[in-house]
């Protein structure tokens, strides 16, 4: 049973129970990815099916890994299998299960809201956004938004994270930023800004058909 219902694995060289930290990032694209398509869904077709369908599958699944094992967690042995051949990259356990009770609390108010009450209001697109967040930063950049938060609420460090971002030591020159890197951002920036200022109407067009008949109407400079 305390094989069952653990929390972490214990991995030679650790002092801690332990996750890998390659399975969580490809697990939270594969939620992110659910989530995003039945939020586009809602927003141009205005049918929250697939939404209430997302969020049952997400509270699920975050439930088992918090209260039964990660290692039963169905996106985790998806990801597990994605990144089989990956050298494993070991993260504390501790502040990643505290960063998935916040996603219970989420995804559990989200469930009440959306499909048990069957409504919605400013607040299930709010959890929905946080959500999103979450997640992308998650899989896009290995960053636990909820880990940040467990030195707010615990005494004590944070031990194994991402990147050994717990640890202070100096910057590697390959990881640091000149001011002429900051201002090619900067200068990014407003070239976007400036292609919207100057080709707003003519990229408004929308595109001909270039093979067969074209049944839509031309877009005006309306938008209409």
């Amino acid at each position: 049973m305390n094989k069952i219902m653990q929390f972490g694995e214990q991995v030679e060289g650790y002092q801690i129970p332990v996750l890998n930290e390659r399975e969580i990032r490809a697990a939270a694209g594969i939620l992110f990815l659910m989530m995003f398509i039945a939020i586009l869904n809602v927003i141009y077709t205005g049918n929250f099916l697939l939404l209430k369908y997302a969020v049952i599958l997400f509270l699920t699944d975050i439930l088992i890994r918090v209260f039964i094992n990660p290692r039963f967690s169905p996106t985790l042995i998806i990801g597990r299998l994605i990144v089989r051949n990956q050298v494993p990259e070991y993260v504390g356990a501790q502040q990643k299960k505290f960063a998935w009770i916040i996603g219970v609390i989420l995804a559990l108010t989200m469930f009440v809201l959306l499909v048990v009450v069957n409504s919605q209001s400013p607040i299930t697109g709010l959890i929905c956004f946080i959500c999103l967040i979450f997640l992308f930063f998650e899989s896009a950049f290995g960053l636990c938004l909820g880990c940040k938060l467990y030195s707010l609420f615990y005494k004590e460090k944070a031990q194994y994270c991402p990147g050994e971002v717990c640890e202070l030591k100096d910057r590697q020159d390959i990881q640091k930023t000149s001011w002429i890197q900051l201002l090619i951002v900067l200068a990014f920036g407003l070239y976007l800004l400036l292609t919207v200022f100057l080709f707003h109407d003519l990229l408004n067009n929308r595109p001909f058909a270039l093979f067969g008949e074209d049944n839509h109407p031309q877009t005006t400079e309306h938008g209409l």
